[in-house]
């Protein structure tokens, strides 16, 4: 069957995410000649606010949206029979359009561990100071001053931030120290820095500040609602794209394909879900995975959509607690209380401050038991502890957080009121999943999804000492009023563990909660109920030796074809302790200076500043 060919690129890019925007944007600036072509299945983002002002991301996780994908993970005993869903980004700028703006770093010595060469710390560190503006703190070596993202700390902090950082640091003896995103430094409680322009209080994302500000070059073009089906081979040489329209963001457009060639290069970057299924819908992948699906085999790539999350995702829970009537948190602005909203935004109109540029996580702690806390944590994580992280100081086992405002509440129903929420979420799980196509009975198209969470039995460990930590250092805050019990674990009647509202916290120096074995069953059965993702999906299609269950090669080539890379958050090899925005950006200068170096491109010095503003505040 054949579809019309039409149109000619030198490069395409079979996604617009966070790290195809990079690339894209810093190619379309060194060679304003080259034509360069974006295919994203989502919609534009351009000064639309639920993109740009900060405190609307919670706005992109609601069943309706369509800026998301809800990938749906097969039943897993595990996670008591449930089927997890992990969610990734579905518009221009893709993750760093809808994510919760948190800044964090990986340790430098997570890229070390990756053992590829080229992209070992000392080759990566002067690309993390290149991508980013640090309005934080002055002069800090391992942070740049000049780059397109912006970080600060967003338009106001808020009080309960500080009381998390002093009971922190008193009851749970730890230090405070400035900046824990050195690449180095952490168990040290700090501030929690944000991907928001601390001049005009909107969302620091790859889409505005790498290629939308770059609409004077017709050569850079981004064409939206349009779904990959796969790349278009010539004797195993990438020569262009087949595509329909996304039924998702077009669902009134036709399903008729069409092919749209690339002279130089063809690019995959649909991310770790993405990715994978458009190289398996190419022909690229496992015999067996491939023959199910009844397509012909062209290279077998057995890795293609193994190594979920790099061996792993982050295991994310949230817990509910409530706040002082008068403390100040998000939950008005999240309920969309529009005399709180319109006062707020006309703040934010005039100097970008104000809590509509806020996230609502102003402190975190990147965390590593003590001996204490080892040996309360109990067997199950010994030979992790042992193996993994006790000769290794620079990584932490955990991040644990608080939210001044509950993002969660409108969804359980909660009535309206001031909230907090314990974040707690592993950095380095053992357990590994994979994510490969499938056709139903109908012969549609779905995913065979295994998410891995908490196969391992070293993983739910943390998470249940979280739990209980957390719980320590909120009933010690003076804002705190007591547990949402609906969002608790359900302890036995009777236990002195029982959630329950209060008047007002516990002093200091109060005894910890003693809980039974009963009491330690609700809380694993708690977390297997409730435990999710931090949308970290990565590794899927690895940068790793072929006969290791590789894909692409240390400078993204997918091995077996020419003229075809991979350039996301799937080409990670192992995990990495941090927020994953920070990496895609990095991954995507990164590949940035790998294409121009093989097309013979100088990379003249990138300035933002002299760019057009891409639009005004809204």
């Amino acid at each position: 069957m054949s579809h019309p060919v039409i149109s000619e690129f030198d490069i395409i890019f079979t996604g617009g995410g966070t790290t195809a925007c990079v690339v894209a944007g810093r190619l379309a600036a060194w060679d304003p000649s080259l034509s360069i072509l974006i295919l994203e299945g989502g919609q534009h983002t351009l000064n639309q606010a639920a993109h740009v002002q900060p405190y609307r991301f919670a706005s992109h996780h609601a069943p309706t949206s369509t800026t998301m994908t809800f990938n749906v993970g097969n039943p897993s005993p595990r996670l008591n029979g449930r089927a997890p869903i992990v969610r990734s980004a579905h518009c221009i700028g893709g993750g760093s359009s809808v994510n919760t703006m948190v800044y964090t770093r990986a340790p430098a010595s997570d890229f070390d561990d990756w053992g590829v060469d080229g992209w070992e710390s000392k080759n990566l560190i002067p690309l993390m100071k290149k991508l980013e503006s640090y309005e934080v703190l002055p002069d800090r070596p391992t942070h740049g001053y000049g780059g397109p993202i912006k970080v600060s700390y967003g338009g106001c902090k808020l009080h309960a931030s500080e009381e998390f950082i002093r009971v922190g640091t008193t009851y749970h003896k730890r230090k405070y120290v400035e900046d824990t995103d050195d690449l180095e430094t952490c168990n040290t409680y700090s501030s929690w820095a944000k991907y928001i322009d601390g001049t005009t209080g909107r969302r620091s994302d790859a889409a505005h500040h790498y290629v939308y500000n770059q609409a004077h070059n017709a050569n850079l073009q981004i064409w939206v609602g349009k779904r990959v089906k796969r790349v278009i081979f010539q004797d195993k040489r990438a020569v262009g794209v087949e595509f329909t329209s996304d039924p998702v963001s077009c669902p009134d457009a036709g399903q008729s394909s069409s092919i749209v060639r690339a002279s130089k290069l063809v690019v995959v970057s649909a991310g770790a879900f993405g990715s994978p299924a458009i190289l398996e819908r190419s022909g690229i992948g496992a015999e067996a995975i491939l023959r199910r699906c009844d397509i012909q085999q062209l290279v077998n790539l057995p890795g293609v959509g193994e190594n979920y999350c790099g061996l792993r995702d982050h295991n994310f829970v949230s817990v509910p607690y409530f706040a002082a009537d008068g403390a100040i948190t998000m939950d008005p602005l999240w309920r969309g209380e529009e005399n709180v909203v319109q006062e707020h935004l006309a703040q934010w109109k005039i100097n970008g401050k104000s809590l509509i540029a806020q996230n609502g996580s102003d402190a975190k702690i990147k965390w590593r038991p003590d001996d204490d806390e080892l040996k309360a944590m109990g067997s199950a994580f010994q030979p992790r502890w042992k193996e993994f992280f006790q000769d290794r100081p620079d990584k932490a086992v955990a991040i644990f957080a608080l939210s001044e405002g509950h993002p969660g509440a409108l969804r359980m129903g909660l009535p309206p009121r001031n909230y907090l929420a314990a974040f707690y979420f592993t950095l380095y799980p053992a357990s590994a999943g994979s994510v490969h196509i499938k056709l139903d009975d109908n012969g549609q198209e779905g995913i065979d999804f295994n998410t891995g969470f908490l196969d391992d039995p070293s993983d739910i460990v943390p998470l249940n000492f979280g739990y209980k930590k957390m719980r320590e250092i909120f009933r010690r805050m003076p804002s705190y009023r007591g547990e949402v019990p609906a969002g608790h674990p359900c302890f036995p009647e009777g236990s002195a563990a029982v959630c329950r509202e209060t008047t007002g916290p516990v002093d200091l120096n109060a005894p910890d909660l003693v809980y039974t074995a009963e009491d330690d069953e609700a809380i694993d059965r708690y977390n297997r109920d409730c435990v999710s993702t931090t949308w970290h999906s990565l590794g899927t299609c690895a940068m790793k030796p072929r006969a290791d269950q590789g894909v692409v090669d240390t400078r993204l080539n997918v091995y077996g074809v020419t003229n075809l890379k991979v350039a996301d958050m799937s080409i990670a090899p192992k995990n990495i302790g941090t927020n994953t925005y920070s990496t895609a950006l990095l991954i995507g200068e990164k590949a940035a200076m790998i294409i121009a170096d093989e097309l013979g491109i100088g990379c003249r010095p990138y300035n933002e500043s002299s760019r057009k503003s891409p639009g005004s505040r809204l």
